[in-house]
Formats: C-alpha cells, structure tokens, sequence
C-alpha cells in the first residue's frame, strides 16, 4: 500500500534515532491487503551476504521472473549490512508487549507468497532479472522529486505484481547482476515505445550500504528496498535465509526507525509500529512441528527477524513467487502468531544514522 509523503523531524523512539512525520500531507494511494488461497546487549554477528547460483549464459530474452539468481561476484547487500545482521542476541524493547498487541497479537502469521496464481498473477513480488546490455527506458514519475531519476533497465514484458491487470500496488523490481544494481518501482505501467510511468521509483548499489535521503520514499512505504527482504525459493531450498524479512502491518504511525527513511500515516499513537521497526520470533517457539519450507522461513525470523515496510495485513510476511513452492507448507506459518514476536531494540547496531553498515 503506497502512503503519504511524509515530512519529518526528529524525535527519540525506543531508544533509536527516529522521524515522525507531519500532518496534512497526501493521502495514501495503492488499495488495501493482498488475499492469498487457504490452501496452501552484546554486539551482534553478522552473517555473510546471500550467495545465489549463478546465471545461465544469457539467453535473447532478457526476462526471467523468478526468484533471482546471481553470479557470485554480486550478493544483495553487503555481509555488514543491517539487513543480514543477527537480531538474535539484542536487547527486548521496554514497550515489546504494547507494540506486538498493536499489531495483533493473535493475528496469524501469512505467506504473502508461493506458486501458482491468485486473482490472475503471480503469488508474491516478481523479481526480473536482466542480462548485461538490457536497453534503459525512460520512466516518469507521479512523486519525481523523491524517486531516482533513472534511466532504468526495464523490459517491456518485466513481470507487475499481481499481473498486468493488477489493481493493487504494481511493484516491478527489476535485477541487474551485471552491474549489482536494483531498480525498483512502485504503481509501474508501461507506456507505448518502452517507457514505463510509476508512482516512485528507487535505484540501489547493491555493493554499498548508503540509504535513502532521509523522508524520501522509494518503491516501498518505509523508503527501504524490496528485494533485500523477500522471501526467494533457492535460499530456502539450501536450507537458510541470511536477511531480515520485509512484513507489512495493518496501521502504522507518523515515524520511522533507522534504517527506514520514510513514514507512512497521519496517526501519532505511541503505541503503533513505526516504519523500519524490526521484530523476530521468540527463541522459545519451537519450530519441530513446521514443514521444511516454513521452518526455513521461520528459523530465520529467529535469527534476523522481521522489518516493518509497509502498510497492509497484519504479519503478512513478503517473497518471491516461485513454481517450487510448495502452499500448503507455507501456509503451515499461519501456526505462529503475532504473540510469538518480540521487538529488539537494533540501536546499538547502527554506525550512521545514514548508512545501513551495522557494527561487528
């Protein structure tokens, strides 16, 4: 869900440097939860950055859609960035309890992912990968003054979420191994010679750790990048994710949290989660009973946690759409629930307030 553009200023939130936003600014655009089948403390470690089998020799189509593959030379993010850092060992937050019941606390955990189709597209946020020498295009944008101007590598067939006829938030993300490099773009249509009109759109270096400008959005709520916290089926066919996991809430407030650089309400309840929030799954929660998928997923909630990015279902967890899936064993997350979450307090992993390296 696309919200509001949000001013900030500073003011302290669990213990973190935080921004909350002014009132009156745009109303949210983009529509409400997306629905998937039934059926279906001490400093801590940081783990290395994900390592995905290399591509194939390029092939004349520069479209694939499935989880992304990269050569070795390029990971998703850096080993010392905050998405990869272990949350296992960090303090509790003191207001936890409030912020979880503010989310839900008996609401059930959801895979907004997997294989198949529902309502006519792909079940999660497609990832298109490119091939070295994939034509840019031009890109116009509704919120220009807060997205990267482009040019962006962007096919004319690169596959929306929720499919060419979507009506919900369109997210196009589209990788370039190549060059390790992100290009992400929110409410995204093509246009007739190759252009493409988004909503906002955000570039990312994925060998470096710079954030956004500070209050600006990018093709997510909390001005975060997608792909570094979708769920993508060859990690967790090798047995690990080694990155926090994007989730979305159903309200948030005026605020954000590092490394989240934009805010997505008019609401200044102390008791909502922030954008950028970060949550895992109590070590105490066993995970001997969940399917092999899930219990990936889950072991990893464990270990880097959840971040909050977005406005929309509650505990809705983000990946890659995949014909690998297997439904039935990601909808077994739907045993966990949100009392099974903790927040951590992540202030004593930040270098800069600028930068997404956390300490070692």
């Amino acid at each position: 869900m696309r919200p509001a553009r949000l001013v900030p200023v500073i003011v302290p939130i669990l213990a973190l440097t935080a921004c909350s936003a002014a009132a009156g600014s745009k109303p949210a655009a983009g529509l409400g939860p997306i629905t998937m089948p039934s059926a279906s403390s001490p400093s801590p470690a940081v783990s290395g950055a994900v390592r995905l089998a290399p591509l194939p020799s390029p092939s004349p189509s520069p479209v694939r859609t499935s989880s992304p593959a990269a050569p070795a030379a390029c990971s998703i993010f850096p080993a010392d960035n905050v998405w990869h850092a272990d949350v296992s060992k960090l303090p509790v937050a003191s207001n936890s309890s409030t912020l979880v019941a503010s989310i839900g606390a008996s609401a059930a955990v959801h895979a907004d992912f997997g294989s198949g189709t529902w309502d006519g597209g792909p079940i999660g946020i497609p990832v298109t990968t490119v091939p070295a020498g994939q034509a840019t295009v031009r890109v116009s944008f509704q919120y220009a003054d807060e997205s990267d101007p482009g040019p962006y590598p962007v096919p004319a067939n690169a596959a929306i979420e929720g499919g060419p006829s979507s009506t919900g938030d369109r997210h196009v993300i589209v990788y370039d191994p190549a060059h390790c490099r992100d290009y992400e773009l929110f409410a995204a249509r093509p246009l007739s010679g190759g252009a493409w009109q988004a909503g906002s759109g955000a570039v990312y270096d994925l060998r470096g750790n710079r954030l956004r400008t500070a209050g600006w959005t990018s093709a997510d709520a909390a001005g975060l990048p997608i792909l570094a916290g979708l769920v993508r089926y060859q990690e967790v066919a090798a047995g690990h994710i080694d990155h926090a996991i994007r989730i979305t809430v159903s309200h948030s407030r005026n605020s954000y949290v590092w490394p989240a650089r934009h805010a997505a309400s008019d609401s200044s309840d102390a008791s909502l989660p922030a954008m950028g929030l970060r949550l895992r799954l109590k070590a105490s929660v066993s995970l001997a009973g969940l399917p092999a998928q899930a219990r990936v997923v889950a072991r990893a909630m464990q270990q880097y946690g959840v971040i909050v990015a977005d406005n929309g279902s509650p505990w809705y967890l983000s990946g890659a759409p995949d014909s690998r899936w297997d439904n039935d064993a990601l909808h077994a997350l739907g045993t966990l629930t949100g009392s099974d979450f903790e927040v951590v307090n992540t202030s004593g992993l930040m270098v800069s307030p600028n930068s997404a390296q956390v300490r070692h």
